[in-house]
């Protein structure tokens, strides 16, 4: 790697950007374009905000912090290992996750629903929100910040993602109303039930993944496929959600491609599929009333 020229923060930004668009390098977490992408693994480096005002980008770098930036360019062409894993941490919804191949990178729709207070759909404030197959937990964690007086279940099959999940537990200050359960799927909530189960479960089907960016196999398979069709896991959680909302509950997930697959497998069922401002779909809607009203036809194709 020739670097002699590069001292600034904003040379090695352009540096970073002209590589990655000659090694035509995936985006796709975190950030969606070259740019966005440099500047977020070159100032994350050095510990510097995104935020920064433009007159730091040409603070030269010191001889450690340039080895370490040359390091982490190195592994991100060369890898193709996502930003937020060499940085070991990720954003959403404004809140800073610490993540690493343990887990997912954050980067589910559903936070925009959970910024906008699922408004118009949620009828009274959750006293319970379950967040199933939670990975790094983000989502239960930012759904925590925005309901204060909710309890929050964060559930996942994973015993290392949950070790992650804790963590982050403990870096918002939410040990007192947020809390892990360890099990496949509803396997671990026996009797307990909410007025929001939000899930970002693993969906993508087999064609999907076998074509998926380098970028995503480093991320845990546990986290993504599921099966042939994506929807393992998916037709359980939909034939056991009726036992676990309360009366008013809705129960919000998040299967991306595999949408086509839901729609061929339901075609009786009048799933919400809702939109998005920023970005995303593949994620729907059903009331605890739908949920009852087909139980039986979900339990009947699992």
């Amino acid at each position: 790697m020739i670097t002699s020229r590069l001292r600034t923060l904003r040379d090695y930004i352009r540096w970073a950007v002209s590589r990655f668009h000659e090694h035509d390098l995936f985006f796709g977490h975190g950030a969606d374009n070259a740019w966005d992408e440099a500047r977020l693994l070159v100032l994350g480096a050095v510990h510097l905000p995104w935020e920064v005002a433009d007159s730091y980008l040409d603070c030269m770098l010191e001889d450690d912090e340039r080895v370490r930036l040359q390091h982490l360019l190195k592994r991100r062409i060369e890898e193709r290992v996502p930003a937020a894993y060499l940085l070991g941490e990720a954003w959403f919804c404004g809140m800073s996750f610490i993540v690493d191949e343990r887990v997912l990178v954050p980067r589910s729709p559903i936070g925009e629903l959970i910024e906008k207070r699922f408004e118009p759909w949620l009828a009274s404030e959750p006293a319970r929100i379950l967040d199933l197959c939670t990975g790094s937990g983000c989502i239960g964690i930012v759904a925590a910040d925005v309901f204060p007086e909710a309890e929050v279940v964060l559930a996942d099959l994973s015993f290392q993602a949950l070790e992650v999940a804790n963590q982050n537990i403990e870096r918002h200050g939410l040990d007192g109303r947020v809390y892990t359960v360890q099990g496949d799927g509803f396997g671990g909530l026996p009797g307990q039930r909410f007025d929001l189960i939000l899930s970002n479960p693993p969906y993508v089907d087999a064609e999907d993944f076998d074509d998926m960016p380098a970028e995503y196999h480093h991320e845990p398979e546990l986290g993504l496929a599921c099966g042939n069709d994506g929807l393992d896991l998916v037709r359980r959680m939909l034939a056991e959600a009726a036992d676990h909302l309360t009366d008013k509950g809705l129960l919000i997930v998040e299967v991306g491609n595999s949408q086509v697959h839901v729609e061929a497998l339901y075609p009786e069922v009048d799933f919400a599929w809702l939109e998005f401002e920023h970005g995303g779909h593949g994620v729907f809607m059903l009331t605890a009333e739908q949920c009852r009203q087909h139980q039986a036809l979900f339990a009947s194709r699992v």
